[in-house]
């Protein structure tokens, strides 16, 4: 089952986890929980993907209007932790044109705060 494991704000970027595959009901429920913390005034976001080993192309179109959304306000998506696969579709579909994808997460928090 594909879900968003742990939501937590560190120093001011909201993290994201996520397990299981990374499709239109995984990609939902990332944009309901981030338009909660946008609403209250997030705007860097970090989405953790170590426990997710596949996106189809509804869940990263899903991630490109939240990128879209984001940019909009000045803010700001970041990935870490991707699988390799993940990561060479963001690279093909051009997300990592307007995301940076960090090794880990302590290195994403380290260099967003």
């Amino acid at each position: 089952m594909s879900k968003v494991t742990q939501t937590n704000s560190i120093e001011n970027v909201v993290v994201i986890a996520t397990e299981g595959y990374l499709n239109k009901d995984l990609g939902e429920e990332i944009q309901q929980i981030a338009q909660k913390h946008i609403d209250e005034g997030s705007k860097i976001f970090l989405i953790n993907l170590k426990d997710s080993k596949i996106v189809n192309s509804i869940g990263a179109s899903i991630l490109i209007e939240l990128i879209e959304q984001l940019q909009d306000i000045d803010g700001q998506l970041v990935f870490c932790d991707l699988a390799p696969i993940i990561e060479k579709t963001f690279k093909i579909m051009g997300l990592t044109k307007y995301c940076t994808v960090y090794p880990s997460q302590e290195e994403a928090i380290k260099e967003l705060s």
